[in-house]
């Protein structure tokens, strides 16, 4: 109980935070004038204004609550203590199947700080991930405050303190929205690569983006719908493709528990709110090709996990395709209450996408405590005895 009245709070002190953050943009041809992607924001040109400074302290403070929320965490998490006993073996040079880059930035940490502390490890990740969230949404949403109410409110926050690597490189690929979105495809090729050297499933979003980028012609919606069905159709055929790319996966429990309820159900749920969403800002959607091009990313989510609810952790796969929703809800309510014609439907919009992401919280909260959750009971080192015994810790 203490940790859901803890994480409620820290809900509220942070959106009303961000709730201070103004952000306003002019047009941007490139981008369709209704899009954050790429775009100068206004006094940042060099000159420290009031309102930039209030930006700054607003930002500042949530990066700091946010990250020392959870850098103070230990045994939070579902794979808090596989993580521990991976960092170890890293440092040891035992087998491990993480990647290059991260077992580098371990065992650099590591022998920086003198011996095995896996706190430092997970604090930069915390910060890094945090800041990257941060910077993406401020700098490329069209209402910030929305997108980090959203980011809060829907468990995405709370889920890093799950699977650090993979959401570090999926507050890349957040990032990494801009480059698609402006065509500067080598800076967003390179970045994926950069990220897959922390985890590797990152790599999807090469072609899926630009897919998603692409315009969409009837025979190749037709072409997509066929593959789509093909995956339950064929399941055998699409695992022994998917154990080849992912190795690591072969003869674990991961396969016989597919994706689960959380991983499946949820995001269908989410998928359909926002496509049904979409379809009432249509005219907001298909007149900005940033609002477009998220559009489609969550109808590939969609297709995702309806289709491929038996690919191991698709949940994994699927953020990549439903994260932008972070920035999709707010641009077309932006665009929606720039229209006079359109700003009451805007404002009732608005306050149905706040009612229903309370509701999404109050259900994530009764569930956190649940196996591939487990982000509750929330525990702090700072009040906690650590030793390491036989190659685990306990608390």
């Amino acid at each position: 109980m203490m940790g859901i009245l803890l994480y409620g709070f820290i809900g509220v002190l942070t959106i009303g935070a961000a709730w201070l953050v103004k952000t306003e943009y002019g047009s941007l041809p490139d981008s369709g004038g209704a899009s954050g992607a790429g775009r100068q924001r206004p006094g940042t040109g060099g000159r420290m204004t009031r309102r930039r400074a209030l930006n700054a302290s607003a930002l500042l403070f949530l990066f700091v609550v946010l990250t020392g929320l959870a850098s103070l965490r230990i045994d939070v998490g579902n794979d808090y203590g596989n993580y521990v006993n991976t960092f170890h073996e890293i440092f040891v040079g035992g087998y491990v199947v993480t990647e290059p880059g991260f077992n580098l930035l371990v065992r650099f940490l590591y022998t920086l700080s003198g011996g095995e502390n896996y706190l430092l490890v997970f604090g930069l990740f915390a910060a890094a991930t945090t800041f990257l969230f941060l910077k993406a949404m401020y700098e490329q949403s069209l209402d910030f405050p929305l997108s980090f109410a959203m980011f809060m409110l829907l468990g995405l926050y709370f889920r890093t303190f799950n699977t650090v690597r993979y959401y570090f490189v999926l507050a890349v690929t957040l990032y990494s929205l801009r480059y698609v979105l402006k065509r500067e495809y080598a800076k967003f090729v390179l970045l994926i690569l950069g990220a897959s050297l922390f985890h590797k499933s990152v790599l999807v979003v090469i072609p899926l983006y630009l897919i998603a980028l692409l315009p969409w012609k009837k025979w190749q919606i037709g072409l997509g719908a066929a593959l789509a069905v093909s995956l339950p159709v064929f399941q055998d055929f699409w695992m022994e493709i998917l154990l080849k790319l992912y190795p690591s996966y072969q003869n674990t429990v991961y396969l016989e528990q597919g994706t689960g309820l959380e991983g499946s159900l949820m995001g269908i749920v989410r998928c359909a709110a926002v496509l049904a969403f979409g379809m009432a800002g249509w005219k907001e959607v298909k007149e900005s090709p940033a609002n477009l091009f998220y559009f489609k990313l969550n109808l590939l989510g969609l297709a995702l996990y309806t289709c491929a609810s038996f690919i191991p952790l698709v949940s994994r796969l699927g953020y990549y395709l439903i994260t932008p929703q972070l920035l999709l809800v707010p641009g077309v309510l932006y665009a929606m209450r720039k229209d006079e014609k359109r700003a009451g439907r805007g404002r009732i919009l608005y306050e149905a996408v706040l009612v229903l992401c309370v509701l999404y919280f109050g259900a994530f909260l009764l569930t956190a405590h649940q196996v591939g959750v487990r982000v509750l009971p929330y525990h702090t080192w700072i009040f906690t005895e650590r030793e390491w015994l036989n190659g685990s810790y306990i608390f």
